[in-house]
C-alpha cells in the first residue's frame, strides 16, 4: 500500500487503510480476486505518508487457498497490533497456537508462494492443500526484536485445509513468527535503541555508570513507547547480555492493561510498573527511570522527565532529563570540546568543534605531540581530552602522553615490525573508562591490544572468532562493544565484537561473538561512530565505487540520507554526539560536513583528523 500524492491511496489485496482526519477507506480487496492465475511475490509498495495506517481485510466467502493465502500475508504487513485479522485465515486451533512474536523473517522481494497453491483438475472435492512460502533471506528479527543479517533461501510449507461443514478454507499447519519483503518491513518496523549500563565500568570522579545502547525493532504504528519499555523491563538481548546490567528488578513489568504509553502535554511520561515500594532502593529506582529517559526518547525527543509508579499508584521515583544525564555517562550526550588533526608539519592541532561561524584557527596542542618534533602518522585523543596517543616512526611505535606542556614523549609503549607502514600499527582508539586499544598489522604476527588507563603494559586481547588480519580498530565509548575492518581473501568486513574482560580468573581480556555490521561491503577504507549504535564507513560493494554511508551495528539498513559526496576519502572522524559535524581528509585536505550544508575546506595540508575517542 502507499499513498500518492493527490492524497488517495493504492490498496493492495486483502488490505484498508485509514487516515485519522478523512475517515476511513475500506476495500474488500480478497471478494474480487481471482481464483486461478500464479502468484509471485506478496508485497506492497512503501509508502511515505507516515500518518497513514494499514488494515487487513479478513477473507471473503468462498475465497480459494490462493486467496486465503494472500489475504494473510498480507494480513502480515498490516498495523493490526495482535494479528487478530491474520488469524482469521486460519482455523480455531491454528490461531490459538501460531505464535507471531517469535521472529520475522525478512525476504528480499517478499515471499512467493508455491506452487499456485490450489487443488488440481478434477480434485473439486479436495479437502487440503500444501503450499511453500520462498523467496531470498535479507534478515531475520528474533523473539527479543534484535535484528541479525540472513543469507540463503528461505521455503516454508503452509497446509490449508477445508471446513466439512461450510466449505471454508482455512490455514491449519503454518510456522511460528511473520514473513514479509524488505520493503514491508522498513514500513511497519523502526529501529529503537534500549539502554542499559555497563556491568564493570564507571567513569568520573563520581563513578557514573555508563550506558550502553541495545538495538531492537519495534512495529512502528503499533503502540511503539509501550513495546520498547516492555522490551527494556525484560533484558537485553542475548548478545549484548553478558557485559551489561539493569536496574529493573527480575520480573518487572508494566501493570495488566498498560498500553498507549505517551508524555503528557508537559512533555512527562508515567510508566505503571508491578513494583511495591519497598522493592526498589531510591538509588536503584534513579537509574531506572534513567533506561526508560534514554531509551523513550529515541520516539519521543521532547520527553523531559519520568515518572514510575508502582502498585496502587504510588511513586516510586520521578526523573528530569538533566538528572539523568548526570546520573549514567551517555556517549551521544558528551559533545567534544575540540576537534584534532596532523597539520602540515605532521604535528598535533586542535580547533574548537562548534560551528564555523564560531570556531578559529587549530592551534598545535600543549606537550610534544604539539611541541615535539616526532612526525606523526596518526592520533587518537582520550574521551576526557587530557591524554592523546599517536602512532609514529612510519607507523612502528606508539607513544601516549599527557595534553600539557612540559611533557616527554617517552619510550614507546607497542612496537610493530611489520614489513611496511601499511602492516604496522592502526590508528589506536581510546573507550570512556580510559583504556586504549591499538592492532598491529604485522602478517607474520597479527595481533590486537589493549593498554589499561593508556598507560600500563600492553596486554593482547584474545579473538576466537577471527577469520583474517584486522586492519582498523574503533571502540565504542561505552567500552563494550568494538569495530573491527577484518581483511581476508583481499576483501574486507566490517565486523563488531562483544569485549570481555578479563574478571580475576586469569583469561584474560577477549573479543568475541564477532558479527557483521555491513554484510553487503567487500572494501571498508575508512570508519568512525557516529552515535550509540550507529558507524559512518568508507567502504564498497562488489563491482561498485567507494562511497561514505551510515550502518547499524546490527547489521540493519539504515533510512535516511547518506552524508554529501566527497572524493578521495581517506580517513573520517564523526562523534557519538550526532549535532557535531563530520571531519574527513580528502583530495582537498581536511573538510567539514556542518549540518545542512556542504563540505567546507579547514586545511589543504592536514590529515589524520579525530575527535576524542
Amino acid at each position: 500500500m502507499g499513498a500518492d500524492r493527490e492524497g488517495g491511496a493504492r490498496l493492495s489485496p486483502g488490505r484498508a487503510v485509514t487516515w485519522a482526519a478523512l475517515g476511513t477507506v475500506l476495500l474488500a480487496g480478497c471478494a474480487s480476486m481471482p481464483d486461478s492465475g500464479d502468484l509471485r511475490n506478496v508485497e506492497s509498495t512503501p509508502r511515505q505518508d507516515t500518518g497513514v495506517r494499514v488494515f487487513a481485510m479478513p477473507p471473503a466467502e468462498g475465497a480459494g487457498p490462493a486467496e486465503i493465502m494472500q489475504g494473510f500475508l498480507e494480513a502480515l504487513t498490516s498495523d493490526d497490533p495482535a494479528y487478530d485479522t491474520a488469524r482469521k485465515y486460519l482455523t480455531t486451533a491454528a490461531a490459538h497456537s501460531w505464535r507471531p512474536e517469535q521472529s520475522t523473517t525478512v525476504l528480499a522481494n517478499g515471499p512467493s508462494i508455491e506452487p499456485d497453491c490450489r487443488p488440481g483438475p478434477g480434485s473439486e472435492h479436495t479437502s487440503s492443500v500444501t503450499c511453500v512460502l520462498a523467496g531470498s533471506r535479507v534478515a531475520t528479527v528474533d523473539a527479543q526484536q534484535a535484528y541479525e543479517p540472513a543469507a540463503g533461501s528461505y521455503r516454508k510449507k503452509v497446509h490449508l485445509t477445508r471446513d466439512p461443514k461450510n466449505g471454508q478454507w482455512r490455514i491449519d499447519e503454518l510456522p511460528d513468527g511473520v514473513v514479509m519483503g524488505k520493503s514491508d518491513f522498513q514500513r511497519n518496523y523502526t529501529s529503537v535503541d534500549k539502554y542499559y549500563f555497563a556491568s564493570d565500568t564507571a567513569v568520573g570522579s563520581t563513578k557514573e555508570p555508563v550506558a550502553v545502547a541495545d538495538p531492537v525493532f519495534v512495529r512502528s504504528k503499533v503502540d511503539p513507547m509501550t513495546q520498547m519499555v516492555r522490551s527494556l523491563v525484560f533484558g537485553p538481548t542475548h548478545w549484548l547480555g553478558p557485559v551489561v546490567r539493569s536496574s529493573f528488578p527480575t520480573g518487572t513489568a508494566l501493570q495488566k492493561g498498560v498500553s498507549g504509553l505517551a508524555p503528557d502535554d508537559q512533555n512527562k511520561l508515567t510508566v505503571p510498573l508491578n513494583l511495591k515500594v519497598s522493592q526498589v532502593a531510591a538509588t536503584k529506582c534513579t537509574e531506572m527511570a534513567t533506561q526508560v529517559l534514554f531509551t523513550l526518547r529515541n520516539l519521543a525527543p521532547t520527553l523531559e522527565s519520568v515518572e514510575l509508579q508502582g502498585v496502587g499508584g504510588h511513586r516510586l521515583c520521578e526523573l528530569s532529563e538533566e538528572r539523568a544525564e548526570a546520573t549514567a555517562w551517555h556517549g551521544s550526550a558528551k559533545s567534544p570540546e575540540n576537534l584534532y588533526y596532523l597539520d602540515a608539519k605532521h604535528r598535533l592541532v586542535r580547533m574548537p568543534a562548534g560551528p564555523p561561524a564560531t570556531t578559529t584557527g587549530a592551534v598545535p596542542v600543549p606537550g610534544p605531540l604539539g611541541e615535539g618534533g616526532k612526525v606523526l602518522e596518526s592520533v587518537a585523543v582520550s574521551r576526557d581530552e587530557h591524554s592523546a596517543a599517536a602512532v609514529g616512526d612510519q607507523g612502528r611505535s606508539l607513544y601516549v602522553t599527557s595534553l600539557a606542556s612540559g611533557g616527554s614523549l617517552g619510550d614507546a609503549l607497542v612496537t610493530s615490525e611489520g614489513p611496511s607502514k601499511d602492516d604496522r600499527l592502526t590508528t589506536p582508539s581510546w573507550d570512556a573508562r580510559g583504556d586504549l586499544w591499538v592492532a598491529d598489522r604485522d602478517p607474520s604476527r597479527s595481533r590486537l591490544y589493549v593498554l589499561e588507563q593508556g598507560a600500563a603494559k600492553p596486554a593482547q586481547v584474545a579473538v576466537p572468532d577471527l577469520s583474517g588480519r584486522i586492519r582498523d580498530v574503533r571502540v565504542a565509548a561505552d567500552g563494550v562493544r568494538i569495530a573491527l575492518v577484518v581483511e581476508k581473501d583481499g576483501k574486507q568486513s566490517l565486523l563488531i565484537g562483544r569485549i570481555q574482560r578479563d574478571d580475576g580468573s586469569g583469561q584474560g581480556t577477549a573479543v568475541v561473538e564477532l558479527r557483521s555490521a555491513a554484510p553487503d561491503l567487500e572494501q571498508v577504507s575508512a570508519l568512525s561512530w557516529a552515535g550509540d549504535s550507529r558507524l559512518l564507513v568508507v567502504g564498497r560493494e562488489q563491482g561498485g565505487v567507494l562511497q561514505m554511508r551510515y550502518v547499524q551495528v546490527d547489521g540493519s539498513t539504515l533510512d535516511g540520507p547518506a552524508p554529501g559526496a566527497l572524493t578521495g576519502v581517506k580517513s573520517i572522524a564523526a562523534s557519538e554526539d550526532e549535532r557535531v559535524p563530520l571531519v574527513a581528509c580528502s583530495e582537498d585536505g581536511i573538510v567539514r560536513l556542518p549540518s545542512g550544508s556542504q563540505w567546507q575546506k579547514i586545511d589543504k595540508d592536514g590529515t589524520a583528523p579525530v575527535y576524542p575517542g
